[in-house]
């Protein structure tokens, strides 16, 4: 991580693990004393405690980085956002997906509600993992074996859920790279499939399970591509933390020997998104799990035409622009956390004396170590190339959904 870099990310660290540890405290205490007495009380406050996290992301995108996120979608399918149980089906494009879906989810007023389907090393994750499980989130193994009744067990859960969710699967099973794009051609070569070149081969076993079991309480399926135009960079965590600008303070001479200061203000690339929503009704699914799986690659070879056309466009032409604006909520959130965290800090600092002695100012840099380590460990996690792809058995592609994510 980049000493320049480093300067905004910890601050940005500390406030974030800090705030979390609290939220998770909270979810903790209601998991133990509240859901044994009423499993419905408890998920609607969890709902409300888990946004006091996640908003903290959706600001990093909107108020801090400044992505700009375009949603394309027929104006009734965008009015029914937020508004039923949905499963979302997402191609895995970027880095950052699951913050995308996050911003759709909190424009649609169902942040807190919204679920995934990830790998089991996820929910290890210090603060935003403890908090998905708290949230209900399916974590699985990547072995249809052990992931069978996951599933199940998972989706009968939801079905009592008070409001309305999205659970997002991504049955690509892995992000998209290069390099797994160059397999996935390759294994569809040798089974006569259709050739993929802007997404990855669909594992159909844990859609077919999601459908089968959810048919009868989710309504709607959305499907959801995000693409990158081409005037943007490839959206990263780093560049997300990075911000809209840098500052720099430039000390020179005058020819009289004077000193003389600039102030020097870079704005990077903009960062943009595109994304194109498509519902579909459950009940127009067909009953036999074989034409639900065949339904599923269908789909993914008519989401890789629909990419083709975004790159030789720039846009998604075929459904109109919706405005999904920038509201001050996740705003007002981060700067509430920031208060109480920094004047937390500042009365522990007072009583403390921590940084008056050798032993308080060590401690302190090995907290920040600590904050370092965790973010990195955070960045890294969501890099495509350090996903780990979902492995294909010869003649018989695999099964597992994950997100974002994350």
């Amino acid at each position: 991580m980049a000493i320049a870099a480093a300067t905004v990310i910890v601050p940005l660290g500390i406030l974030f693990f800090i705030s979390g540890l609290f939220v998770n405290l909270i979810q903790a205490v209601c998991f133990v004393l509240i859901r044994p007495l009423s499993k419905k009380t408890y998920r609607k406050i969890n709902r409300v405690v888990a946004e006091l996290l996640w908003l903290q992301l959706v600001w990093l995108v909107d108020w801090w980085a400044g992505v700009k996120i375009n949603v394309f979608a027929d104006n009734e399918s965008f009015s029914l956002m937020g508004k039923e149980h949905a499963l979302l089906l997402p191609n895995h494009r970027s880095d950052i997906d699951w913050l995308v879906g996050w911003v759709l989810a909190q424009r649609s007023g169902c942040l807190g509600s919204s679920i995934a389907v990830m790998k089991k090393s996820s929910k290890f994750l210090p603060v935003i993992g403890w908090s998905m499980w708290f949230s209900e989130y399916l974590f699985l193994e990547r072995s249809w074996a052990k992931d069978e009744n996951t599933i199940k067990a998972g989706l009968q859960r939801l079905r009592d859920y008070p409001q309305p969710f999205w659970l997002a699967l991504f049955v690509e099973g892995t992000r998209f790279t290069q390099a797994k794009l160059v397999a996935a051609q390759e294994y569809a070569t040798s089974q006569g499939l259709p050739i993929p070149r802007n997404v990855l081969i669909p594992r159909t076993k844990g859609f077919v399970s999601a459908v089968s079991h959810m048919r009868s309480f989710v309504p709607a399926i959305y499907d959801i591509t995000v693409a990158i135009p081409k005037s943007s960079p490839s959206p990263t965590m780093l560049r997300l933390f990075k911000g809209q600008s840098s500052v720099s303070l430039m000390c020179v001479f005058s020819k009289d020997f004077t000193f003389k200061f600039c102030i020097i203000v870079k704005f990077r690339p903009s960062l943009k998104v595109h994304v194109h929503i498509k519902r579909h009704l459950m009940k127009e699914l067909p009953e036999m799990d074989e034409a639900v799986a065949q339904w599923c690659k269908d789909l993914f070879v008519e989401k890789d035409k629909l990419l083709d056309k975004h790159i030789a466009e720039d846009t998604f032409s075929d459904q109109p622009l919706q405005d999904i604006g920038r509201p001050a909520k996740p705003l007002l959130v981060v700067c509430s956390w920031a208060c109480i965290v920094g004047y937390g800090a500042l009365k522990f600092l007072q009583q403390s004396s921590l940084l008056s002695s050798w032993r308080g100012i060590a401690l302190s840099a090995f907290i920040l170590a600590i904050v370092t380590f965790l973010m990195q460990i955070l960045i890294l996690f969501t890099q495509s190339e350090r996903s780990t792809p979902a492995k294909v058995a010869a003649g018989k592609p695999r099964m597992t959904g994950r997100v974002q994510q994350q």
